[in-house]
C-alpha cells in the first residue's frame, strides 16, 4: 500500500500524521471492513494448505462508518487533526463487510490482531517515514 494511492487506511494516518485534515467522501456513513496483513496471510496459507478448492472470503467482519474510521485513527494517533468533507464518488461502495463463515467453518480460521492494534502498528514503525514522504 503506498500513502497516495487513494486507500483510506495510509490516506487518513498520512494526513493525521501531517496535521492535516482526514478527507471524508460524502457523509461518512459508508462501511468498510479491515483486515490486518498477518491475519490475511494466516488465512491464505491455511487455505492453499487445505484440500478445499472452492472460494473463500477472508477478512474483518467487524464493519465500522468512514466517520467512525477517522475518528478513531484522530483519537490514536493523538492527531489534532479535524474532518473534511467531500463529495462522494459515484461508484463508491456503500458497504463492505465480509461474510467469512465459511473461512471458519472449513479452515478454522478468523481474525486476531485488533482493530487499535493493526492501526497502531504502521502509524507507530513508520510514523516519521510517513511524515518525511508526506513532506517531500
Amino acid at each position: 500500500m503506498r500513502l497516495r494511492d487513494g486507500r483510506v487506511v495510509p490516506a487518513f494516518i498520512g494526513q493525521a500524521l501531517n496535521g492535516k485534515p482526514l478527507t471524508v467522501f460524502g457523509d461518512g456513513s459508508q462501511t468498510r471492513s479491515f483486515c490486518y496483513v498477518s491475519d490475511l496471510i494466516d488465512g491464505i496459507f491455511k487455505l492453499a494448505m487445505s484440500d478445499f478448492h472452492e472460494p473463500v472470503n477472508m477478512g474483518n467482519p467487524r464493519e465500522m462508518t468512514i466517520k467512525q474510521f477517522a475518528d478513531e485513527i484522530i483519537r490514536i494517533t493523538g492527531a489534532k487533526s479535524t474532518i473534511e468533507y467531500k463529495p462522494l464518488p459515484v461508484d463508491d461502495p456503500k458497504v463492505r463487510q465480509p461474510d467469512i463463515a465459511r473461512a471458519k467453518k472449513i479452515l478454522g480460521w478468523e481474525p486476531h490482531v485488533s482493530f487499535e492494534e493493526g492501526i497502531r502498528r504502521p502509524s507507530n514503525i513508520f510514523g516519521n517515514r510517513w511524515l518525511r514522504y508526506v513532506n517531500r
